[in-house]
């Protein structure tokens, strides 16, 4: 795979050994087994796979050279490059200003824009309103698009089955940026609705089967359906496609579920589902799959309790936060100055959408053994603070540069 010109200050010493260590022993990426990193008092135990992916490296290379190689010109992001506020102060330092929120507010009127005015595309895309926007103001939107190619493959994925003549079903966020971009794209296309999770896809289910009347779907639907969307007459054949970052098992018993719709309805034979139900097969990227893989085989190791490091407003991360609080008490930070001591924890409560403040969160038993992991847009330097703040915490026998040595001379297994 392609590697890309990061800043140094986002790599880390430690997690590269570590990861080139697992890369040289399993080259088929087949172990998701967590690494161990024994300090004596504490042992951490560390994702398989974790941190920057293919399109987060690819958008933060464009984004620095793109700063790098104009100077003096004025340079916008569309919105946060990525879901990580190191990233995105670290660029707003730079002199980038932002247009929109997360949620597409607007903090700056595009009227401010000059033809020669470089405006940076994040990863998640945009969406074809504001491509055409930003091309009518001569705003050359391809040369600093940033769009993660797994995100154009869902697009690309979508705009397949629409000519096809299949309606379109987004499993995703609908306020997320990604999201925002794919219904966009996709209903251009064809008709198009988005579903945030199975108890909508369940009553999104009920106007396939009538068991609902038309007229409701237009207020429990609404600002989440393609403009002219036709109840009658759009639900009669679909496909199902996703913000890549959701959860893989999500999206699959979304797919199920409305594939079974399909089939009672329409009373079809096997040869004859796809008349009704479009074959999308996974449009969730690699790197989603191998993290929520990882932190499923993480969660198997007995440990006092997990912690995941990323942006609050990070939807890949924040499922990973979901998988481990299934098993035991889970911490959700956004770096190391998130662990104020060995008894206070400041961290984001997922369930009630804010910021929280533990006591008593580290066991008194010792060793300590805590799962830790971080999301795709997180820097692996972050990941290594949150581990010597950890460690800064316990009487040890090893240092993090005892781990860099340790893991950068044992040979593979």
């Amino acid at each position: 795979m392609k590697k890309f010109n990061v800043p140094n200050v986002y790599r880390s010493p430690l997690i590269s050994a570590v990861k080139h260590k697992r890369r040289q022993e399993d080259k088929l990426k087949k172990d998701f087994s967590p690494t161990l990193l024994d300090f004596g008092g504490i042992h951490i135990f560390l994702a398989r796979h974790f941190g920057f992916c293919y399109g987060v490296e690819n958008a933060i290379e464009i984004s620095f050279r793109t700063i790098q190689e104009n100077p003096g010109k004025k340079i916008y992001l569309l919105s946060e490059m990525i879901h990580n506020p190191v990233v995105n102060a670290d660029l707003v330092a730079k002199g980038v200003q932002f247009l929109m929120d997360t949620r597409g507010t607007m903090l700056l009127p595009l009227s401010d824009l000059r033809p020669g005015d470089i405006v940076i595309v994040p990863a998640f895309g945009t969406t074809m309103e504001m491509e055409t926007a930003l091309l009518d103001l001569g705003i050359d939107v391809e040369k600093f698009n940033t769009t993660c190619p797994f995100v154009e493959k869902v697009w690309n994925r979508a705009e397949v089955i629409a000519r096809n003549g299949y309606s379109i079903i987004v499993h995703g966020k609908p306020q997320h940026e990604e999201t925002r971009a794919t219904f966009s794209h996709s209903a251009v296309n064809a008709p198009t609705v988005v579903v945030t999770d199975m108890q909508e896809t369940i009553e999104l289910a009920k106007y396939i089967t009538g068991e609902k009347s038309g007229a409701s779907f237009y207020r429990e639907f609404e600002g989440k359906y393609s403009h002219g969307f036709s109840v009658d007459k759009d639900l009669q054949r679909v496909g199902v496609v996703n913000q890549t970052t959701m959860l893989a098992s999500d999206t699959q018993a979304i797919a199920d579920y409305l594939k079974n719709i399909m089939i009672n309805k329409f009373q079809l034979s096997e040869a004859q589902i796809p008349e009704r139900f479009a074959d999308t097969r996974d449009t969730l990227c690699y790197a989603t799959y191998e993290n929520q893989s990882a932190v499923y085989e993480l969660v198997q190791t007995p440990a006092d309790l997990a912690v995941v490091v990323g942006g609050y407003n990070s939807s890949n991360t924040s499922h990973l936060v979901e998988l481990c609080a299934e098993k035991l008490p889970t911490y959700f930070i956004r770096s190391e100055s998130e662990l104020i001591s060995s008894g206070e924890i400041h961290h984001f409560d997922l369930h009630q959408k804010a910021e929280v403040t533990t006591h008593g969160y580290l066991p008194q038993q010792k060793p300590v053994s805590i799962l830790l992991t971080s999301g795709a847009s997180c820097p692996d330097a972050e990941v290594e603070n949150v581990i010597r703040k950890l460690v800064s915490f316990f009487k040890t026998t090893a240092t993090v540069e005892d781990l860099v040595q340790r893991f950068a001379q044992e040979p593979a297994a």
